[in-house]
């Protein structure tokens, strides 16, 4: 079975959110944030003591992104994947990993210097915010499109994308979504495998306080 370590509303989400998506079995183990601290038995599955970490059998992978790509083909395609020969199998691709590396990315900066450390370098917070709101403009674009990144439907893409969004809802920087950006939160955040993954990650938590907001 697969096995997901996670913390509330951390990266890991993606994973969860994907693993509810797709409706496969699996294992939760949700931990108080940050585990590498606050979790130290957690070092012996992950050295790094960071999250998500999944097991699948024989594999081992610690990459928010690269687990919801791994899930989405695991076995076959699947209705989150765009196939090889699909025209937006690029743009697919693009989106999974603009979501972690590019969205994510400055908001993790925001998060140290305004949360957890925020009398250390409040303009670096400051500074970061504005690039990941700049970024958005990328996805305002997409969003003429359609209601989806691409290939018309719901994705992968758009798990990794919407983790960005839920982070950025955290750090209370969703005011300044773009109207279309707004409405697409909405979206994705009625979903019911985004719904199931919110209620999972909180059945049965005591001891486990959610990612920093």
């Amino acid at each position: 079975m697969i096995e997901l370590w996670h913390c509330i509303d951390a990266r890991s989400f993606r994973a969860l959110w994907a693993l509810e998506e797709l409706g496969l079995e699996y294992r939760l183990k949700v931990m108080p944030f940050p585990p590498r601290f606050r979790e130290p038995d957690y070092l012996s599955v992950n050295p790094l003591g960071t999250i998500p970490f999944l097991i699948d059998g024989e594999t081992r992978m610690s990459e928010s992104a690269a687990i919801v790509q791994y899930l989405a083909t695991r076995g076959g395609s699947t209705e989150l994947a765009v196939a090889l020969d699909d025209p937006d199998y690029g743009a697919w691709l693009n989106w999974l990993h603009l979501g972690e590396a590019t969205l994510t990315f400055p908001q993790t900066l925001v998060l140290r210097y305004r949360v957890l450390e925020p009398d250390r370098a409040p303009q670096v917070a400051d500074d970061y915010a504005r690039w990941f709101l700049s970024r958005l403009k990328a996805v305002d674009r997409a969003l003429v499109q359609g209601p989806w990144l691409c290939a018309g439907r719901f994705t992968a893409a758009d798990i990794s994308v919407g983790y960005a969004l839920l982070l950025a809802r955290q750090l209370k920087l969703d005011g300044a979504f773009p109207p279309a950006v707004a409405e697409y939160w909405d979206r994705l955040r009625s979903r019911p495998g985004f719904l199931r993954a919110k209620a999972a990650q909180s059945l049965d938590v005591v001891d486990a306080p959610p990612f920093p907001a």
